[in-house]
């Protein structure tokens, strides 16, 4: 596996899956670091943009700060995969969830860190538990 999309549902409207997604996620020690900035159709509104009516998306950063921040000091050349976003909207009658997570070998591929993988790995999946929780 390179890299996959996660890819989930839910019958939650999309902002109650937004909060209950934060909730589930500070649980787990993650934070939300865009509250502000994750509904795509307000931040692009800011910028002058239009966006369809019904237009929904929300791109949700999400961090472990304790854990990023031990990484990352470390080696800062992780910090080109650090970034982790989950993605949530309306299609098809209900809430899509979508999550990209990169394989072990990729990884390692572009970041020379033979800790790395492993630990990435474990944040992917504690990821994709505070969606299912959240779902």
């Amino acid at each position: 596996m390179h890299a996959e999309i996660y890819r989930a549902l839910t019958t939650k409207p999309v902002t109650r899956f937004v909060a209950d997604f934060a909730q589930a996620a500070a649980r787990r020690g993650f934070s939300i670091h865009n509250e502000s900035k994750m509904d795509m159709a307000h931040t692009f509104g800011e910028h002058g943009a239009e966006v369809a009516e019904g237009f929904d998306l929300h791109m949700i950063q999400i961090c472990k700060p304790q854990k990023a921040a031990k990484s990352l000091s470390k080696n800062p050349e992780r910090a080109v995969l650090m970034p982790k976003f989950v993605m949530t909207f309306s299609a098809e009658g209900a809430t899509q969830i979508r999550f990209l997570r990169y394989g072990r070998a990729l990884i390692a591929e572009m970041v020379d860190d033979a800790e790395f993988p492993s630990s990435l790995e474990e944040s992917f999946n504690d990821i994709i538990a505070v969606i299912e929780e959240a779902k």
